[in-house]
């Protein structure tokens, strides 16, 4: 247990039953940095250099003034403190989707590195769209954040402009986005990687469940599909092709638009993430098909849930929460003025479990009912 700190009568202005430090150790009222002063018994400015960490100090004047905060129950006003030093010691982060696994990841890799570098991370959710985000940077602008992290949803580069404070643009958007340091996956190598894993399993017809078509990462995923493809001396046109949002619901129904179309049907699906591609398993229960017994399903992304699903979903796994990390350095290097514009591009691995398997010959799809 912390030892109490003992207050001198000099500098605590002879304290008494019923003082201000009393009131404050009650809870009675919000605390101050003088009120921490009094307690320890040092100046304002000690107590100052101690809480930003700039400036030497004794050890134990340094004990003193954090037993203080801590009885005291003191918390930083942050605005004020980045009005008067210029740093609020506070970091934003701007995802499309925080009930996405995948964006929880590489959330959860910003805040840790957020965390051991004393920093605060505020997080906001666009859900895609450009309006919600345009809010969301002016609210971080106005917090006097130090620096921002972001998958826009925008194509305004001047909006990111506009925060005023270093960005660093997470995902294939660093691309629209050349003036400022970025963090992505290589989604080429993991797209190669999954076509050579189905092919080595002996899949000729696959599908492909793509993302958003406006997106970079939806460009790179069909382009080097089609091309990989080609130099395995495939006709790319034996890609079936199919939409949805990145949604398990519309991996669901792009799954039913493939099942649906004229001819043979893919004996393997590969999903451009891994919530359609449990989407797709689940509409081909649904239609009566078994995975990967009658088709085969591979996922993006690596998320957690993937293994939980029946059968387990072999996916191409992208470091998410390395990316938290990556992006949260290279944020710290701007804020500090340290180099220029990095690109930082993370290899995809592949990880095995139960979806994919040999195909085998056709079986008729059951029909649904009207």
């Amino acid at each position: 247990m912390a030892s109490l700190v003992t207050f001198p009568q000099a500098a605590a202005g002879n304290c008494v039953a019923g003082s201000s430090e009393e009131t404050i150790l009650n809870g009675k009222r919000q605390p101050t940095i003088i009120d921490v002063a009094r307690l320890s018994g040092v100046s304002k400015t000690t107590v100052a250099r101690v809480l930003s960490g700039v400036g030497a100090v004794h050890s134990e004047t340094r004990r003193r003034v954090e037993e203080a905060v801590r009885q005291s129950g003191y918390e930083r006003n942050h605005l004020a403190f980045g009005l008067r030093t210029g740093r609020s010691r506070m970091l934003g982060l701007v995802i499309p989707d925080i009930s996405n696994p995948f964006w929880a990841d590489l959330a959860r890799g910003a805040q840790d590195q957020a965390e051991a570098e004393k920093k605060s991370l505020l997080i906001f959710s666009s859900d895609w769209d450009a309006e919600r985000e345009r809010r969301h940077l002016q609210a971080l602008r106005q917090a006097r954040v130090d620096g921002l992290i972001l998958n826009p949803a925008t194509d305004d580069s001047g909006l990111l402009r506009q925060a005023e404070t270093p960005v660093v643009v997470i995902g294939s958007s660093g691309e629209r986005f050349p003036e400022f340091s970025s963090v992505r996956s290589d989604v080429a190598q993991g797209v190669r990687l999954a076509l050579d894993y189905l092919i080595a399993a002996g899949h000729r017809r696959i599908g492909l469940i793509n993302g958003r078509d406006r997106r970079v990462a939806r460009t790179r995923f069909v382009t080097e599909a089609q091309e990989h493809w080609r130099s395995h001396g495939f006709d790319p046109a034996a890609l079936s092709m199919d939409e949805g949002d990145y949604t398990a619901d519309s991996g669901r129904a792009a799954m039913r638009r493939l099942l649906e179309r004229e001819g043979p049907r893919p004996t393997a699906i590969f999903a451009a993430n891994d919530m359609m591609a449990v989407g797709a398993i689940l509409e081909a229960r649904a239609a009566g098909l078994s995975c990967p017994r009658d088709i085969s399903v591979m996922g993006m992304d690596g998320v957690e849930a993937g293994g939980f699903i029946d059968p387990g979903l072999t996916t191409v796994d992208k470091p998410r929460y390395d990316m938290g990390v990556q992006a949260m350095r290279l944020l710290r290097a701007g804020i500090d003025g340290e180099g220029g514009i990095a690109r930082v591009v993370l290899p995809c691995r592949v990880v095995e479990r139960a979806s994919v398997a040999p195909p085998r010959p056709l079986r008729s799809v059951r029909k649904r009912s009207a």
